[in-house]
C-alpha cells in the first residue's frame, strides 16, 4: 500500500512538473511574439513645445471628438453624431489590430479606391469626418486639422516600423463557402453586444449628453453605408481583436470568425437597420470596388447579397482567374 502511494505521489509531481513547463514555454512563447507587435507610443515623450502642443491637442480630438468638434462642440461643430475617432480607432488610433493608425503618416498621399483619386492625408481625415461621423469638412488651415495631422506624425515618429512588426493591420478571419447570417447574427448580438450597445443599436449615452460610453452601431446617429464599418468583412476582422469590450484581445478572440462575420451581417443589414443617408456615391470605378461592398454595380457577375454576405471564396476565385486584384 505504502509503495503504491508513493507511486501515485511521484505521477501527480510528473504531471503537475510537465504542466509547469508547458505554462513557462508557452508563456515565453507568448512573450516572444508580443515583440513583434506594434506598441503604443508613451506620451510622456509627447514635446514640450508648441509642436508638442499641437500633438496632445489633436490627441484629445480623436479621444474627445464630440466635445471638441461635435454638434455642440466647444471649438466647431464639425460632426453630426457624437462618436468619437477612437470608438474604432481605439486609444487615439495606436491599439494594435484597431484601425491603428501609427504608420498612416507615411502611407499618404495615397490612392483610394473609394473616390478613385490620390488623397492627401488631411483629405483622408475629412473622409472620416464626412461619412461615419456625417460632418462637414474640418478647414484645411484651420488649428483641428493641424492638431490631427500633427499628432499622426508624431505617432509615426514613434512607431516601430522594423519589417515583421504586426497590430498596423487588423486581423484577419477565415472566409468560407459559407455565407454570413443575419439571422445568426442576432443570435450572438443579443449574447455578447447588447448589454453595452443597446437592443436597438442605440448605444449608452453618458449622462453629460456630449458623448457615448458605449457608441451605436446602427440607427441615424451611427456611421453611414460606405463607411469602413459598414463592410462585413472589414467590421468582422476589427471585431475578433476588440469586441466585446475589454473581454476580447488580440491573442485571445472571444468570438469566432464565424461569430465575427455573422454580426458584422447583422449589424450592417440595411433591410433591418436604419442609417444616414450617404453623402455621395462611392467607387467610380468598378473595378476597384472591394469584395465586401453591399452596392453594385460589379466588374463581375455576382450580386449585391453574394458580394456583402458572402460566400466571398467563388467571388475571390472567379477575380482571381479574371488577373484582376481582390481587395477587402
Amino acid at each position: 500500500m505504502l509503495r503504491k502511494s508513493i507511486y501515485a505521489v511521484l505521477i501527480i509531481t510528473t504531471i503537475i512538473a510537465a504542466s509547469f513547463i508547458i505554462s513557462c514555454a508557452n508563456k515565453a512563447t507568448a512573450i516572444a511574439d508580443v515583440t513583434t507587435i506594434c506598441t503604443p507610443p508613451d506620451t510622456l515623450l509627447i514635446p514640450t513645445d508648441s509642436f508638442g502642443t499641437m500633438v496632445t491637442y489633436g490627441r484629445n480630438i480623436m479621444l474627445h471628438t464630440a466635445y471638441y468638434i461635435g454638434p455642440n462642440g466647444i471649438n466647431g461643430k464639425y460632426t453630426k453624431n457624437k462618436m468619437n475617432c477612437t470608438n474604432c480607432h481605439q486609444n487615439a488610433g495606436t491599439k494594435p489590430y484597431s484601425y491603428n493608425l501609427q504608420l498612416t503618416q507615411a502611407r499618404y498621399p495615397q490612392y483610394r479606391a473609394r473616390e478613385d483619386k490620390v488623397l492627401s492625408l488631411a483629405n483622408r481625415v475629412n473622409n472620416c469626418i464626412m461619412r461615419p461621423h456625417s460632418g462637414v469638412p474640418l478647414p484645411l488651415d484651420g488649428k483641428e486639422m493641424t492638431a490631427i495631422l500633427s499628432y499622426l506624425r508624431w505617432i509615426y515618429s514613434q512607431a516601430n516600423t522594423a519589417k515583421g512588426v504586426e497590430g498596423y493591420e487588423n486581423l484577419n478571419v477565415a472566409l468560407t463557402n459559407e455565407a454570413a447570417s443575419p439571422v445568426r447574427g442576432a443570435a450572438v448580438y443579443a449574447q455578447q453586444c447588447m448589454r453595452c450597445h443597446g437592443a436597438n443599436g442605440e448605444g449608452v449615452m453618458l449622462k453629460n449628453n456630449i458623448t457615448y460610453e458605449y457608441p451605436p452601431v446602427w440607427g441615424m446617429q451611427a456611421y453611414q453605408p460606405g463607411s469602413s464599418m459598414h463592410r462585413v468583412i472589414k467590421q468582422a476582422r476589427w471585431l475578433k481583436a476588440n469586441m466585446p469590450h475589454e473581454i476580447a484581445t488580440w491573442y485571445a478572440p472571444k468570438l469566432t470568425d464565424k461569430e465575427c462575420l455573422d454580426v458584422a451581417a447583422y449589424v450592417n443589414d440595411d433591410s433591418q437597420h436604419p442609417r444616414p443617408t450617404p453623402i455621395s456615391v462611392d467607387y467610380p470605378n468598378v473595378n476597384t470596388k472591394p469584395l465586401d461592398y453591399g452596392r453594385g454595380p460589379y466588374a463581375d457577375t455576382f450580386s449585391e447579397a453574394q458580394h456583402k454576405y458572402g460566400p466571398y471564396p467563388p467571388i475571390i476565385a472567379y477575380c482571381k482567374a479574371k488577373g484582376w486584384k481582390v481587395n477587402y
